[in-house]
């Protein structure tokens, strides 16, 4: 992955300064389950169950979107429009990927063990429901699907931000790995992660963006090019 010249510092404070995008009823409900079942500390452990969800919604929208293309080959627009959803939620899979490989990898450096709500069959039966709503919500109301995964991703962009100041010792931990190297070139584990929330704010605007509401885009200094111009899905 190709590192911007970004102030991962000051995006990781601007994150935790801002308001929190007004949730849904619906996301106000996801949100407070995970904490009643994992608890409300933000936690490595916590990150890696939100990675696990993470990709769950744009696999839903790639089927929808396939669905689309099949009984509508021959309208042009449609067609191009839903494969720019299927592309981008492909890139922002493989991103969620490199994410939970990352947490990973920290986990293991720091020799920590696992708590229960990452052992089978917890994290599939949590990823399966979440799939149920997605698929659900796609198939009645995409706009409104894609608008619940900006919230989501706000969610975890807020998550990774508090995360980092709960661990200054990071600051001084180099992230030197191999895996890392591939991600991007980082002076600590600190910047990684303020990076991987970074990524988070950048499938929070382009979900805002396809959701129809681009006002809510967050801007910042070298975001991707991609961002906020995406097209609305109908």
């Amino acid at each position: 992955m190709e590192q911007m010249q970004i102030d991962l510092k000051r995006e990781q404070q601007a994150a935790r300064e801002r308001p929190r995008y007004p949730y849904s009823v619906v996301a106000r409900v996801f949100f407070g389950s995970m904490d009643m079942l994992v608890g409300k500390e933000t936690t490595l452990a916590k990150a890696k169950l939100v990675e696990i969800l993470a990709p769950v919604p744009y696999h839903a929208w790639e089927r929808r979107e396939r669905a689309r293309v099949k009984r509508h080959r021959g309208d042009p627009g449609l067609v191009q429009e839903a494969g720019a959803i299927v592309l981008w939620g492909r890139e922002a899979q493989e991103n969620e990927r490199w994410h939970l490989l990352l947490i990973e990898k920290k986990i293991r450096e720091d020799a920590a063990g696992e708590p229960w709500y990452l052992s089978a069959p917890i994290p599939f039966l949590m990823a399966g429901s979440y799939a149920l709503l997605t698929w659900t919500m796609a198939r009645v109301a995409i706009r409104r699907a894609i608008l619940l995964n900006a919230e989501f991703e706000d969610h975890a962009e807020h998550t990774y931000a508090q995360l980092v100041h709960g661990h200054p010792e990071w600051e001084d931990q180099p992230a030197e790995s191999a895996l890392v190297q591939k991600y991007g070139s980082f002076r600590s584990w600190a910047d990684v992660f303020r990076r991987v929330g970074l990524d988070e704010r950048d499938h929070m605007n382009n979900s805002f963006v396809f959701a129809g509401r681009p006002e809510y885009v967050v801007e910042y200094e070298g975001m991707p090019v991609a961002a906020g111009s995406g097209p609305q899905v109908g």
